[in-house]
């Protein structure tokens, strides 16, 4: 329906085309915690105990999840903003603001309790900031699409069925620390980067790129 929505518009070229605003190197941390995360996640499940139709489930669900979150909130939020000629550091915290808020309806719609429903939308608030910078570096819907396709899969079957006896499991137990941890520092450290941005004279701009 998002995709309908988004042809009817006129908008497929514009949400999956080149982004209009360059990322910086130090975006790449964001991008490398996420992935090591899910890789190491991946690494100690259990797949004989999860079998291969959950997998092969998780797998294609995830994919649908990551196209539509992303398209949502880093495609038509972002688009929506950039247009309304919104500042980069305000389109950054509404895009993960709302994707937090969309899973603040868990606590009515599961039995998943306050405390539970809080966490996760912290840590959905700031895995948003991190899809962000991916899509800042990467200059693609496309990539934090995928990225956001193989989280939901490992962090859902890592939980269920997790494996004994790898040292991986430490690090994908940390997953949520770890995300908004790194969300936090980087959102100061975007913040800071793109006031010093918007000082610079446009063809400064330009020239640092990728610099920095």
């Amino acid at each position: 329906m998002l995709l309908a929505f988004a042809a009817s518009l006129g908008w497929l070229k514009e949400l999956f085309g080149p982004q209009p605003v360059r990322g910086r190197r130090w975006m790449w941390v964001g991008v490398v915690v996420v992935l090591v995360i899910n890789v190491s996640a991946l690494l100690s499940v259990n797949f004989d105990d999860a079998g291969a139709a959950l997998i092969a489930c998780w797998l294609f669900t995830g994919l649908f999840i990551g196209l539509a979150e992303e398209l949502l909130t880093r495609g038509f939020v972002v688009n929506l903003m950039r247009k309304a000629g919104r500042g980069e550091i305000a389109v950054a915290l509404v895009s993960a603001g709302l994707f937090a808020a969309m899973h603040a309806g868990n606590f009515f719609a599961s039995d998943q309790d306050l405390p539970t429903t809080a966490a996760q939308v912290v840590y959905t608030f700031f895995f948003g900031i991190l899809m962000y910078l991916a899509l800042r570096l990467t200059g693609s819907l496309i990539w934090p699409i995928l990225l956001h396709a193989s989280t939901d899969p490992a962090v859902f079957l890592f939980s269920e069925h997790p494996t004994t006896g790898n040292p991986l499991i430490i690090l994908a137990s940390l997953s949520t620390h770890l995300v908004v941890l790194t969300g936090a520092v980087l959102l100061i450290v975007f913040i800071v980067s793109e006031r010093r941005r918007t000082r610079r004279p446009a063809g400064i701009d330009m020239a640092a790129g990728l610099d920095r």
